[in-house]
């Protein structure tokens, strides 16, 4: 049996309506690919909070207010995730790579260029619909 992993999902925007992503390290799974940052919610926790606390831990920003953008299962060999994917436009700070990991702002309609996880692909497609 699979691990299924329920993950809170950012989808960033800035002022300037660029996105953040964070590129994974090499030993992680999909490491070396782009996402969107967000982590595992834990028991106790709603998305929004498990969002707020992540992209704290991860970026050092202070997240004001998400709202749902949209839910995706999808399996890989090794796990099944449930990603619960949040607009996240009312926050504080400036982002930085609190683990070491590479990150950057890009506009939605560049994002394609960049090399997601196969799960992350239609959470892109819905972005670029909102343009």
């Amino acid at each position: 049996m699979n691990k299924r992993i329920h993950v809170a999902v950012g989808v960033i925007i800035n002022e300037q309506e660029q996105v953040l992503v964070a590129k994974r390290h090499a030993h992680l799974h999909q490491g070396g690919k782009w996402e969107f940052p967000g982590g595992k919610v834990e028991p106790d926790e709603t998305v929004s909070q498990a969002l707020t606390r992540e992209l704290k831990e991860e970026v050092d920003l202070d997240i004001n207010q998400t709202s749902p953008l949209m839910e995706i299962s999808h399996d890989y060999p090794d796990k099944q995730v449930k990603l619960d994917i949040h607009w996240v436009k009312d926050f504080t700070g400036i982002a930085v790579g609190l683990e070491g990991q590479e990150i950057t702002w890009v506009a939605k309609h560049d994002l394609n260029n960049y090399d997601f996880p196969e799960a992350n692909k239609p959470i892109i497609n819905k972005i670029l619909e909102a343009i």
